[in-house]
């Protein structure tokens, strides 16, 4: 099956939300859809499959999953999908996860279980923020690799002249 990626308009920030229960992806969706562009998924893998084919960024990812937990999902999407910013949500107050969700799935912030919907929408604007930072700096980059070309042809050029 050929994926498109989408492309949301820069006024709605794109969150991929995944979680095993089903009720959470329903009251996350509830809770933020007017405001945001919301994705869910049930597991990583469908998360992954969503990532191939919708810019996202921001990605909220529940930390006990049956397949894959969520620190092993970001890990997955760090190798492909670098760009989302990643948030772990997590019921249980593991340090061990907390640890490994920041060295290993290099998350932005960490969100206890059950969520405050004004802290999470503070979280997710200021994550959104980190990622627009993030944005400017790759095309600022681009920019300077292009201006480091042009002037190693220009010296290339006066040198054989």
């Amino acid at each position: 099956m050929y994926l498109t990626k989408t492309v949301m308009s820069p006024k709605k920030i794109t969150i991929l939300y995944v979680d095993d229960e089903e009720n959470n992806l329903f009251s996350f969706k509830a809770t933020f859809r007017l405001k945001y562009h919301v994705l869910t998924a049930l597991s990583g893998d469908e998360a992954l499959k969503l990532l191939a084919a919708n810019t996202v960024n921001i990605i909220i990812t529940d930390q006990r999953m049956p397949e894959m937990t969520g620190i092993e999902f970001l890990e997955k999407v760090l190798k492909d999908f670098p760009d989302p910013i990643r948030i772990l949500l997590t019921g249980y107050a593991e340090m061990s996860a907390v640890v490994d969700a920041v060295n290993k799935g290099k998350i932005f912030h960490y969100v206890a279980k059950p969520w405050n919907e004004e802290e999470l929408d503070l979280t997710i604007n200021r994550a959104f923020a980190k990622y627009l930072e993030k944005v400017q700096l790759k095309e600022l980059n681009e920019k300077l690799e292009g201006s480091n070309d042009q002037l190693e042809f220009l010296l290339r050029q006066k040198l054989l002249s």
